[in-house]
């Protein structure tokens, strides 16, 4: 898209670029907010039930748009693999992982994805890494290590360290498989992924981790509550209408804020502590992405 000097780009950048820091703190908050909740109940009950509330009031905000729900025929197996791999994968592995991590060493395995995203992409895709990439990956990889290497992290922590990297690179396996978007309106697109999603781990939740279903305190209720309406339901809408706005690997990049916003916010709402170590390894993580993401000159968006 070639831009023309209109008086109009720079304004629609600026509510692009609110919306991505809406949705950057919506989600990065989200982080400190699920450890409330899973004081109460469990990880996949927790996110699974608060995933289809979004989803509803995602899908009810799309009704009174006038844009359908219908799922075209063609796009079924793409929507349910996407599901399967962007929301169950990344929301309910996050939310586990959480059991044995702190918010920071979550927050910063997880968003790890796009170093992954761009190793699976040379299999899959035939897409080689340049010598750039290779050291993106090397800075993530020993920002993941100086993290985990820490006097704080124990073998205990290995299973929550697992199922956040389970979850980052099944993310990035699914977008390098995702080939092109679906032919549905976004809103319609985010309820029905969360929803078939979310589904399956509230019936895995009430099978396996059999929640008691009124130990939900207040403060666990304000967190689903935020939970639902903010990351699961506002933040989709908002990240949708930053995307329409900022060529994608802006947008990309600024998501790299959402594990320093969980890791900044879960010192004062948890306790958590944030030395040397933790601040090393975001700079080290959090650098290698940023490289792995930045585009090449004579690629870049005009």
């Amino acid at each position: 898209m070639t831009v023309t000097g209109s008086a109009s780009m720079p304004a629609s950048q600026t509510v692009g670029k609110a919306l991505l820091m809406v949705t950057a703190f919506g989600w990065g908050l989200n982080w400190s907010v699920l450890k409330f909740v899973l004081q109460d109940w469990p990880p996949l009950f927790a996110r699974g039930t608060a995933g289809l509330i979004g989803a509803l009031c995602v899908a009810l905000l799309a009704i009174a748009r006038g844009d359908s729900l219908a799922v075209p025929k063609e796009a079924r197996t793409s929507l349910v693999i996407a599901s399967a791999i962007n929301v169950f994968a990344w929301m309910g592995f996050t939310a586990l992982a959480l059991n044995w991590l702190k918010v920071s060493e979550g927050a910063l395995i997880a968003y790890s994805m796009p170093i992954w995203a761009m190793m699976l992409a040379w299999p899959l895709l035939g897409a080689r890494p340049t010598r750039r990439s290779l050291v993106a990956l090397g800075l993530s990889i020993t920002g993941m290590v100086v993290l985990m290497g820490g006097p704080e992290f124990s073998v205990a922590k290995l299973p929550g360290a697992l199922f956040a990297l389970a979850a980052a690179v099944l993310f990035a396996l699914g977008t390098v498989k995702a080939r092109k978007p679906l032919a549905m309106p976004a809103p319609a697109v985010a309820a029905w992924q969360v929803a078939l999603g979310c589904l399956p781990m509230v019936v895995l939740g009430l099978t396996l981790e059999q929640p008691h279903i009124t130990a939900l305190s207040a403060r666990g209720a304000l967190g689903l509550a935020y939970m639902a309406i903010g990351p699961m339901a506002l933040c989709y809408l908002t990240w949708f209408g930053a995307l329409k706005r900022l060529p994608t690997a802006v947008a990309a990049t600024s998501m790299l804020i959402v594990p320093v916003v969980g890791t900044l916010t879960a010192v004062p709402l948890l306790g958590e502590t944030l030395g040397l170590r933790e601040l090393i390894a975001i700079v080290l993580t959090i650098g290698g992405v940023a490289l792995a993401l930045r585009r090449d000159p004579a690629r870049r968006e005009t």
